[in-house]
């Protein structure tokens, strides 16, 4: 018994998924369990930090010292992997495997050999650049302890620089269970040094969480790699015809990249111009806005790359605006209805995943109000994560980058003007990443139309404006059990009874929304199904080692939570 159920494991972990539906499910899964985590780390966050001033203090060093390292990793190992490695490391793959890997080692050594350098530039000169990205009301105290804990951190991001190069390594040969679980592995790394250590070095014991859940990221995804025949070779091969293709496909995509960055510590600044816990209410929020994202619209993006860049010549641009619509359809199928559930039900979320004794009502309430301006943005960033995959797919990095521009112009310039000009305060910082996702999606998928020649807008956009009604009816059934039930049925002041009513609502909302999926013939209902029966039956899914492509045969962020 014992040897089956370790043969049936292997074969779970090593055979592939090959559609972006099977691909996407096991993601979807992994990051739902790792969203599940990620929300139990910071309710433990504001238990152990948010009582005081003093400590929510504490708290915003935290979330502004991760900044830096957090810069640092995303233009150099997420630049390289989306836009540059995975694409030139899959070309070579199905030539040569040999040659292939000696390409991913030349790539691993250079680009973790700059990131070295820069993260010891961070290191060095961490107390000035901490005060660099904060503002008037962040002070001498916050920038030594911020700085300190960045030079803690920068090891975690070492540790994630070899992973997500072994992600991409896996993830392009088709296997997304072990990448999928990594994050999972560092979650619980993060809950154990903030569990076990927090009584002995106070703050530092998050920062030394996130460099113990890096490294479990890291071992968790390397006998898989290997088994797979990675080699590491310490080789550096600059003149390598593959090398050369990356690093030219690397500058553009680190442009863009340091365009959100920008955003993100622009975001920083203006929160830490507030009071203190202005900032984690805001990342807070952020964090549940984006738990849809990375449930659904992150999963389907990761997942569809491979296959995009399969269908990105001009012989299969059909197959390939095919592919792009079905991915982007049942990406809005699943997130609408998320934007609706986290508006109408942000106050009850906000107090199941974040209603610690020590968070007081005020700050619920006030998280709440910025989880309900961002989820009205949840379609937009759900559909830019697959948009601009789709412009990697196709070899174009430019046009990301110029729209990137456009949407970081847009945001700071509101930030700026809600913050300091109209006093918003985080409500305000919310609305300004609200109107830059939406704009960023619309000038996206515009360029994207006229860059394969059009998409027909009946394909495009009639499942969308089907969508949108039903989601619009499903947020009426939303809000009106939760009021009645609010108001005659439960005393809402007790955890059992609030999260009772959040799973009634959200039933009956979601019965609505499939019922009207049903009566309006939205496809993309029968995908859902599809879902619900792999999830039922994931050991046969995952065992499978063949499994076809219906557009192939007629046709073809992540971090942790």
């Amino acid at each position: 018994m014992v040897r089956n159920l370790f043969s049936t494991s292997r074969k779970l972990i090593n055979n592939k998924q090959s559609s972006i539906l099977s691909a996407a499910m096991v993601i979807t899964i992994a990051s739902l369990i790792s969203a599940l985590l990620g929300f139990w780390r910071e309710r433990l966050l504001v238990g152990y930090f948010f009582e005081t001033v003093e400590l929510q203090q504490q708290l915003d060093a935290y979330r502004v010292a991760a900044k830096l390292p957090e810069l640092a990793f995303q233009l150099l190992i997420i630049g390289s992997l989306s836009a540059a490695f995975i694409p030139v490391f899959s070309k070579y793959l199905k030539k040569d495997k040999v040659e292939a890997y000696l390409v991913s080692s030349s790539m691993i050594n250079l680009v973790l050999l700059v990131f070295g350098a820069l993260s010891l530039l961070i290191f060095v000169w961490a107390g000035p650049l901490t005060k660099l990205i904060t503002s008037v009301n962040f002070g001498s105290e916050q920038v030594s302890l911020a700085a300190n804990l960045t030079r803690v951190m920068l090891v975690a991001q070492l540790f994630f620089g070899v992973s997500n190069f072994l992600t991409g390594i896996v993830q392009s040969q088709q296997r997304f269970l072990i990448p999928a679980l990594a994050p999972l592995a560092h979650n619980v790394g993060m809950i154990a040094g903030i569990v076990f250590l927090t009584p002995m070095i106070g703050i530092y014991s998050v920062a030394v969480g996130v460099v113990i859940g890096a490294f479990l990221h890291l071992i968790f995804q390397l006998p898989l790699a290997k088994n797979l025949g990675f080699v590491y070779k310490p080789v550096m091969r600059l003149k390598h015809k593959g090398v050369r293709e990356m690093m030219k496909l690397i500058p553009p995509r680190t442009l863009a990249i340091s365009v959100t960055q920008l955003e993100f510590l622009a975001t920083g600044f203006f929160a830490t111009a507030m009071s203190a816990g202005a900032l984690t209410i805001f990342e807070l929020a952020q964090r549940l806005m984006s738990a849809p994202l990375r449930v659904f619209s992150v999963p389907i993006g990761q997942a569809s790359l491979p296959f995009l860049s399969a269908e990105s010549d001009s012989d299969h641009m059909e197959n390939f605006k095919k592919l792009f619509l079905d991915s982007l359809h049942k990406i809005l199928y699943l997130a609408l209805p998320a934007s609706a559930l986290l508006l109408v039900l942000r106050v009850p979320l906000v107090r199941i995943l974040y209603g610690a004794r020590e968070f007081p009502w005020s700050a619920t309430i006030l998280t709440g109000k910025t989880v309900a301006i961002l989820a009205v943005g949840i379609f937009a960033h759900s559909a830019n994560h697959l948009l601009s995959r789709s412009f990697y797919a196709l070899h174009n990095t430019k046009i990301p980058l110029l729209l990137a521009l456009v949407s970081m112009v847009v945001n700071i310039t509101l930030a700026g003007m809600f913050t300091f000009w109209f006093g918003f305060g985080v409500v305000g910082l919310a609305m300004a990443v609200t109107v830059a996702a939406i704009v960023q999606a619309v000038l996206m998928m515009g360029a994207l139309s006229k860059l394969v020649g059009g998409f027909e807008p009946v394909k495009a956009f009639g499942p969308m404006i089907k969508m949108g009604s039903a989601t619009v009816i499903m947020g009426v059934f939303l809000w009106v059990p939760m009021r009645l039930l609010d108001q005659f049925v439960f005393d809402t002041t007790r955890t059992v009874p609030l999260v009772a009513l959040t799973i009634i609502a959200s039933g009956l909302g979601f019965a609505v929304y499939l019922y009207l999926s049903r009566l309006m013939g939205i496809e993309e209902l029968q995908s859902f199904k599809e879902m619900m029966h792999k999830v039922g039956n994931w050991r046969r899914v995952l065992g499978k080692s063949e499994e076809v492509l219906e557009t192939t045969s007629s046709s073809q962020e992540m971090r942790p939570l």
